[in-house]
């Protein structure tokens, strides 16, 4: 066998994705490394994140910061330790986050008179400010939000899914009443939701948390929830509706306007690169990454087509006519005019990497005045007039995003499911997975049940799904609706 079809044959190596079907979670992991998203960190349990993958991450935010400040939210930042008595004013609070955290006891050589909590959450570092800012009613609401990072110190982890230092944004709030802060509650969860099913193609359900699924301190805690291919759940958001639990424990309250002390009300709520892990999972397929357009960083690239040298000239010139036009409209265009690669090749890693569109360009689509466009969805290839091609392809890629979101939707609906009888639910989930709608009569004994039998546990509550009064499918006692349980990451 000659060099080149060695170099050859070592590319298509390169490139080849374990396919789910063999595989789940290696074919998640090779996707992550061979799309260059992220990559393993010398310290145990946290990743690189990689230009392709933080270019990602740079996308979310700037469609959420516009959200978030959009609803008058403004961003902040807050350190990164926090006294460790902080953590232990809020019992539930502490309660939930003391096993992951991390803990810093020296600093400049000598140990500290109090110890550091490297952030978990901010809650309680943002709350004892909050104490200094807040003390009429005219300071309220006060509603900040930061990107940051943060450390949980988890044993099992999983690139994007659950890291011990990870990204995200949290947002905290304080008001005047419980209506408010209810209000912002429920507000910041469609803000998600909107998210979720605009910008990343993804259908979610939304709705509350049970008492034992609750953020540690919260009264309530509301979630989306979205199905990936292996017909698992992930939340992908959470909005927390705080009460005055930590405005008790930090004294944060204001003087109405009848000139009495009150404790404020608060929220919580928050998304992370976990987002990224989500995207990966419910829209990749076996050749790799695929990305909703309106997430891309880059949604178009050009693959120029030539034989001869003349022809190459010709082609290039074209080309880079072509993404010069196109970039205006549509930002980063990229032009794949390396030497020594073939076109297939380029066909193949473009499209692990999930750019949405792709045009071939050669001496035959000059001759027509075309272009021809791949599109990553799958759906066929197709010629389209040169001098269209601006207009043409905008819409092309919003049929793109329609399209990874229908296909997504249409599975989560196949893979949803409903019975009344327990042992159907239990072989049936073991066998096929999937979301299930069951009814529920609100007790915790029969929810952990069910979790300890079958590792699925209630995802949310939601008025998403036909509301019927029925009984509850561990116990036989009255329910007043059903709920979604699921395995899930």
């Amino acid at each position: 066998m000659g060099s080149k079809d060695q170099q050859s044959k070592s590319r298509a190596q390169e490139l080849r994705v374990t396919p789910r079907a063999e595989d789940y979670s290696r074919w998640y992991t090779d996707i992550i490394l061979k799309a260059q998203l992220a990559d393993y960190s010398p310290v145990k349990g946290c990743m690189v994140i990689r230009p392709n993958g933080y270019a990602i991450w740079e996308n979310m935010q700037k469609v959420l910061d516009k959200m978030f400040k959009d609803t008058g939210h403004q961003n902040a930042y807050f350190p990164l330790f926090i006294p460790e008595s902080f953590l232990k004013r809020e019992a539930d609070h502490v309660e939930g986050f003391a096993p992951q955290c991390a803990v810093v006891t020296h600093g400049g050589g000598s140990e500290l008179e109090e110890p550091l909590v490297v952030r978990p959450t901010s809650e309680t570092i943002m709350y004892e400010m909050y104490k200094k800012w807040i003390k009429s009613y005219r300071d309220l609401p006060l509603l900040i939000n930061q990107w940051a990072n943060v450390v949980r110190w988890e044993m099992r982890t999983k690139l994007f899914l659950r890291t011990c230092e990870f990204l995200w944004q949290e947002g905290h709030t304080a008001h005047a009443t419980h209506k408010e802060a209810l209000e912002e509650t429920m507000k910041m969860l469609a803000v998600y939701k909107t998210f979720a099913e605009d910008y990343m193609a993804l259908p979610v359900h939304a709705g509350v948390k049970t008492p034992s699924e609750r953020f540690p301190g919260a009264v309530d805690t509301y979630c989306i929830e979205a199905m990936m291919q292996d017909t698992k759940a992930l939340q992908a958001g959470t909005s927390h509706l705080l009460g005055q639990n930590f405005a008790k424990a930090f004294n944060v309250r204001f003087q109405d306007e009848k000139g009495e002390w009150q404790y404020v009300w608060q929220t919580s709520w928050g998304v992370s690169t976990r987002l990224i892990g989500a995207l990966i999972m419910a829209h990749s397929d076996d050749k790799g990454l695929v990305l909703p357009p309106k997430l891309a960083p880059m949604p178009i690239v050009i693959v120029p087509i030539y034989r001869k040298d003349e022809q190459k000239v010709q082609v290039l010139e074209a080309a880079s006519k072509l993404r010069d036009e196109l970039a205006e409209r549509f930002g980063n265009v990229h032009l794949d005019d390396r030497d020594g690669l073939k076109p297939g090749f380029k066909y193949n890693e473009w499209e692990q990497k999930g750019v949405p569109l792709r045009i071939e360009l050669g001496p035959k689509d000059l001759e027509k005045d075309s272009i021809f466009v791949a599109r990553r969805d799958g759906k066929p290839k197709q010629s389209y007039p040169r001098a269209e091609a601006v207009e043409t392809l905008a819409g092309v890629l919003d049929d793109i995003q329609q399209s990874i979101f229908q296909k997504a939707l249409d599975f989560r609906k196949d893979n949803s499911h409903q019975t009344d009888d327990y042992g159907e639910f239990q072989k049936a989930l073991e066998e096929k997975g999937g979301f299930w709608h069951l009814h529920w009569c609100e007790e915790e004994a029969c929810e952990m049940k069910v979790k300890d039998e079958t590792r699925a546990t209630i995802r949310c509550i939601t008025d998403e799904i036909a509301i019927d009064e029925g009984t509850c499918i561990v116990c036989g006692k009255k329910s007043p609706q059903r709920v979604i349980f699921a395995k899930s990451y």
